[in-house]
């Protein structure tokens, strides 16, 4: 009967001490993610992305359910953007999504996204070998202009959307742009129909865009080409009646450099 008593005492003062490990070591984890944080917050403060993003990682991995873990984890998309980490910051901005449908911050992260795809296209060397940009395919153009769509559709008032529209503006002219290298592509080739559809297409998909305008004078030579003289008539009236006042013909019809110009 002893015995028995003497177990009963220690199997309590055993889930005594348990328990207080146990609410020592929540205190501990909470403890050690403020930390964490800070830290994170300090790199970022003084400039230092990639630390800051280091901090981040494991504060979103090895603490996911802390009160930081979700504010970690939108710092972590801008720590990455910032540190020319573009991929990572699309991957991490995605996964916020898909986690977070609802989280009253997914238009910046929608944002985020389309500014990491829309910088991540340009690289140190593409200046050193004065590469073009515009005659590669344009995927990541594409979903970049696809994104801040998606951002303007869904968050109409989002503080995001002015600047966003903005690029929208310059990745249009780059995808029409995209457009008329292939269609002088073709022309060089002598398929001068292939040519035109692809310049109608340039012009439909990004009408306003200032390289539509090269579109019109492709379609107008390769109608001359086939010797179709009234349809080349007609389409040189429309490209003369849209080239820009203040540039002379014999220019390039090249947009002027946009108003934060990378390259």
């Amino acid at each position: 009967m002893k015995a028995n008593s003497k177990n009963i005492w220690i199997a309590i003062i055993g889930l005594i001490i348990l328990m207080g490990c146990s609410r020592s070591e929540e205190r501990d984890s909470r403890s050690t993610a403020e930390v964490v944080y800070q830290k994170a917050t300090n790199s970022m403060e003084g400039g230092n992305y990639r630390n800051a993003a280091n901090y981040l990682e494991i504060l979103t991995s090895s603490f996911p359910f802390s009160n930081q873990s979700k504010q970690a984890q939108l710092d972590l998309i801008y720590a990455y953007y910032r540190s020319g980490g573009f991929e990572s910051a699309v991957d991490e901005a995605r996964q916020f999504e898909k986690e977070n449908p609802t989280h009253p911050r997914v238009d910046y992260a929608l944002y985020m996204r389309g500014l990491s795809l829309f910088e991540g296209q340009h690289k140190y060397y593409h200046d050193f070998f004065n590469v073009d940009l515009t005659k590669r395919p344009p995927v990541k153009t594409e979903e970049s202009f696809s994104v801040f769509a998606q951002l303007i559709r869904r968050y109409p008032n989002s503080q995001y959307v002015e600047d966003a529209k903005q690029r929208m503006v310059f990745l249009r002219n780059r995808l029409a742009k995209y457009e008329n290298h292939v269609a002088r592509h073709y022309m060089e080739r002598g398929a001068y129909v292939a040519a035109i559809n692809r310049a109608k297409y340039s012009i439909e998909q990004y009408n306003g865009a200032p390289a539509t305008v090269e579109s019109l004078r492709i379609i107008t030579e390769s109608y001359e080409k086939l010797g179709m003289t009234d349809l080349a008539d007609t389409a040189e009236q429309i490209y003369l009646a849209n080239i820009p006042q203040d540039l002379p013909e014999t220019t390039s019809l090249e947009e002027k450099k946009p108003w934060y110009k990378f390259w």
